[in-house]
């Protein structure tokens, strides 16, 4: 069979398919049983994949099925007719091969072939226009005021960036709501938030996700290479957010992308060899942040022959961009002392040394100086600093988010019917303790962790214990914890030597 003739076949067949006609057969009538049954199937959601490419059907067009569920593209199997009209061997061999021939040689069984696809590489159906929904519907969307507030609730401190981050996220999703029967058409707003480590950056975003309700990937540009090189491609990022939304794309297409440690792509001072990890990868980026369509990997996290492939617009996608950026203090220091003169009124060069929050005074000049190139600065138009975090700070982390760390350990403490309470004087020595590791908030737990041991561990021996008291002279290593008993009031410390700290 030639090429011709096979796709005037394939031609034939569509025609009838689309002009509603059968063969001579009688149609079959569907009972409403096999209507639900249709409906219920999980795999009608999704699209199918050629066995040989890996192309969707909405990229290679409609599949053939052949047995043990394989589905081949049109390309691919006019391709396979070809091989076979022109095989330069002919078929009769081949047969009197697997008759006896060759005994070493066997015919492919087609039901050995793993024809599935796994879940993560499936990607799912556009509906209909008719049927699809709008894609943000901007009452859904909370005013900016009404984020801040949610956020209040899990986030202690950081106004400014809360605020920032409220109002550009709302305007972004009011962007992609709005219609453009004008000529108005309002451009992305990008997001470069820079803070010290343990601020809260990530924990600020994925609170921010969960209040929208909106798929976001977070992912780090710390594996991102030049494509050709070992590490994840740049276009991984985009695949993390199609798997968050679970591989819908018109869904996945105004989604949050989250790229922390973006500080660990800048470029590489003093050195002669590629910069395949700096540089270059910020020039990939370029046209992610700014929009464009992009062939992104499915359930992978690089390129090649045996993954589907789909595209992604990254226009309504919108970009937060995180880092510590270490080190720029120094940047920022050095310029800010050039300014001062000489003579009695110049300013101390040692003025700015025990400035927590130098970073609040950061220009893009700075950031550029630190090895960001202008053209990625330029796709980031909103840059905000973050607080360092204090004493005061540290010790309302402990107890006032919803989700606060002493809260954590009451309740688990609360399924042995026992309560655990905290001074204000420990609280305060905790967060001093944090204070001196210079790591911020993530200090807290570590600290607790180190104290909580051997209460966690003789606390389930005596069901008696009421509630447990946690004070200054425990953590200085100078007593014991409180312990109440349940029938009788208050017990001393002392009388409790096995909680004692050890350390």
């Amino acid at each position: 069979m030639g090429k011709k003739d096979y796709r005037e076949i394939m031609d034939e067949e569509q025609l009838i398919a689309e002009s509603g006609t059968t063969y001579t057969e009688e149609k079959k009538e569907v009972t409403p049983a096999e209507v639900v049954e249709q409906k219920e199937d999980p795999e009608a959601e999704y699209e199918e994949i050629c066995y040989i490419c890996r192309r969707p059907e909405h990229v290679a067009g409609k599949m053939i099925r052949i047995p043990s569920n394989i589905n081949i593209c049109r390309d691919c199997m006019q391709k396979t007719f070809d091989s076979m009209s022109n095989p330069g061997f002919s078929m009769d061999d081949i047969f009197q091969m697997n008759m006896g021939k060759m005994p070493n040689i066997s015919m492919i069984n087609l039901d050995d072939l793993p024809g599935y696809v796994p879940n993560s590489q499936k990607i799912k159906k556009k509906k209909p226009k008719e049927e699809q929904e709008p894609a943000i519907d901007i009452r859904k969307i909370p005013a900016p005021h009404k984020i801040k507030s949610s956020l209040d609730e899990y986030v202690v401190g950081q106004e400014h960036a809360k605020k920032v981050m409220s109002v550009a996220v709302y305007n972004h999703y009011k962007r992609i709501a709005s219609d453009q029967k004008d000529d108005v058409e309002i451009e992305k707003s990008n997001m470069l938030m820079i803070g010290p480590t343990g601020c809260g950056k990530t924990y600020l975003v994925k609170t921010l996700a969960k209040l929208l309700d909106v798929p976001l990937a977070i992912t780090d540009a710390t594996s991102l290479t030049e494509a050709g090189y070992i590490g994840d491609d740049i276009e991984s990022v985009v695949s993390k957010l199609l798997a968050a939304a679970e591989n819908d794309v018109e869904r996945a297409e105004h989604g949050i992308i989250f790229i922390d440690e973006i500080d660990k792509i800048a470029k590489k001072r003093n050195t002669n060899q590629r910069d395949v990890s700096g540089e270059s990868v910020q020039q990939g980026m370029l046209k992610l942040l700014e929009g464009a369509e992009v062939e992104v990997p499915v359930g992978a996290s690089s390129k090649n022959a045996m993954v589907p492939m789909t595209m992604v617009n990254t226009k309504n996608i919108l970009f937060i961009c995180g880092g510590a950026f270490p080190d720029l203090e120094d940047i920022i220091k050095e310029r800010l002392n050039k300014q001062s003169s000489i003579g009695f009124q110049a300013d101390l060069k040692d003025k700015y040394d025990k400035d927590e929050n130098i970073l609040q005074k950061v220009t893009v000049d700075d950031v550029r100086k630190f090895g960001m190139i202008p053209e990625f600065l330029g796709r980031l138009p909103i840059m905000f600093t973050l607080d360092a975090l204090s004493e005061e700070m540290l010790v309302r982390i402990l107890k006032e988010p919803k989700n606060a760390i002493i809260k954590q350990y009451q309740k688990l403490l609360a399924m042995d019917d026992v309560e655990l309470i905290f001074d204000d004087e420990a609280l305060a020595a905790i967060a001093s303790k944090a204070k001196e590791k210079n790591v911020g908030a993530r200090a807290l737990r570590a600290i607790i962790e180190e104290y909580m041991l051997d209460i966690m561990y003789e606390i389930p021996k005596d069901d008696n214990i009421g509630s447990v008291t946690i004070t200054k002279d425990y953590l200085e290593n100078r007593g014991a914890p409180i312990i109440t008993m349940r029938s009788c009031p208050v017990i001393k410390d002392s009388s409790v030597p096995k909680l004692a700290a050890g350390n």
